[in-house]
């Protein structure tokens, strides 16, 4: 079973809790109390699994970053956005020098601005 499928089969679950009972299920509770409370559950866990890297805790490193990738599958589904996006991402910077990719990040983000500053 590739993590692909584990993925796809968390991301599945996920949304199938979108506008299931608060009370009943903590991802619908999430879902409910809306954008501000989902991303700041994935800052939680963003926190929480640096702390246990800084300390270097080998098994509550991968603990917390299950948590980590669970809130942030949350946050997609939020925004409409699949995993296999995210993979699809990775996959597309794959092979690609991370120095380069960060260069090319930094065009696209003056473009984006220039563009914004010559708008209407």
């Amino acid at each position: 079973m590739s993590g692909d499928d584990t993925l796809a089969r968390l991301a599945a679950v996920i949304e199938s809790r979108r506008g299931g009972d608060p009370e009943a299920s903590y991802v619908a509770r999430l879902f409910h109390k809306g954008t501000d409370a989902i991303l700041k559950k994935v800052g939680e866990e963003a926190t929480e699994f640096v702390m246990a890297a800084k300390d270097g805790d080998r098994p509550k490193i991968v603990a917390e970053a299950a948590d980590l990738w669970f809130h942030a599958m949350v946050a997609l589904a939020h925004f409409g956005l699949t995993p296999a996006q995210v993979l699809a991402e990775l996959e597309r910077r794959e092979g690609q020098s991370g120095l380069e990719e960060f260069a090319l990040r930094k065009v696209r983000g003056r473009e984006a601005e220039s563009t914004k500053e010559s708008g209407p």
